[in-house]
């Protein structure tokens, strides 16, 4: 499926850039959901590990629209069961690169090697299962970052600025957006905790000042959208969860503005509400 989401991307690409892009004046890109992943121990394998968990989620895809072909790890892991690009595909991917990339990211967690000693990998998605890692958000029975309603996703802010650089680095200076970067609340938390989301706020102080540093470093990073304007229906936590600046009755569709709107709206006008923020921790 992937491989041809792929060649579908480039058609898709060509067709774009040879029939419309020089009188809509747009851009044409690819969105990738991207964790950062850091090492269980600073062991060889756990390290190797960690970067093998990149290739299997994000060079996976970024690699034969920028470059022709499949990571290497990957060809290393999979040999055979790795679907072949032809030349004529490989081609056609070379001639079709991305103007942009998008990137969705949540969360940072820890990955251990699973080639050096046996994991159970039957719980895992696939990339992990044939990265040959396993991912959990704990060493040592100590979380990597603040939990979220949302499982598995951790308040790990750092992350922001590894991931950035990496495919900054990796894809040559290509544009960059986050496209998706958010905070999720149980929607059985209180309508006060709701509304007054100190958490989200901190979240998102922390992400955005990994981001900027990035930014100061180098990184080509042309946007930012945080996710998201409302609460929504969200794919397989239906309404369980809640990522919205503003709160969304469900039943009535009344929006009410959170306490993080009122911090990101005072943020994009370009106040500089650190000490707001230092003092919502402390509260916290």
């Amino acid at each position: 499926a992937a491989h041809n989401m792929l060649l579908s991307h480039a058609a898709a690409v060509h067709n774009y850039k040879k029939n419309y892009q020089a009188t809509q004046g747009g851009s044409i890109g690819i969105v990738i959901a991207m964790k950062w992943y850091e090492p269980l121990t600073n062991t060889t394998e756990d390290i190797l590990a960690a970067r093998r968990a990149l290739s299997f989620e994000v060079d996976w895809f970024l690699e034969p629209i920028f470059f022709g072909d499949y990571p290497r790890e990957m060809h290393k892991l999979l040999s055979s069961n790795l679907p072949k690009f032809t030349s004529e595909e490989k081609s056609l991917l070379q001639k079709n690169k991305a103007d942009f990339i998008g990137i969705n990211h949540y969360t940072t967690i820890y990955v251990k090697d699973c080639i050096s000693s046996p994991c159970d990998l039957k719980a895992y998605e696939a990339y992990e299962a044939n990265a040959l890692v396993l991912a959990t958000g704990e060493r040592d029975g100590v979380a990597i970052g603040r939990p979220t309603a949302f499982d598995g996703y951790y308040d790990v802010p750092e992350g922001m600025e590894q991931i950035v650089k990496y495919v900054n680095q990796r894809y040559k200076n290509t544009p960059l957006y986050v496209t998706e970067n958010g905070y999720s609340q149980h929607s059985n938390d209180t309508m006060d905790k709701l509304i007054n989301d100190v958490e989200r706020v901190n979240y998102l102080h922390g992400y955005l000042t990994c981001l900027s540093s990035a930014v100061r470093k180098g990184a080509n990073v042309r946007g930012y959208f945080v996710w998201s304007i409302i609460d929504n229906f969200e794919w397989t936590f239906g309404f369980t969860v809640r990522f919205g600046l503003y709160h969304v009755d469900y039943g009535t569709q009344k929006r009410t503005p959170k306490m993080s709107a009122k911090w990101y709206r005072d943020f994009l006008m370009g106040s500089r509400p650190t000490d707001q923020v230092q003092m919502l921790r402390a509260d916290s």
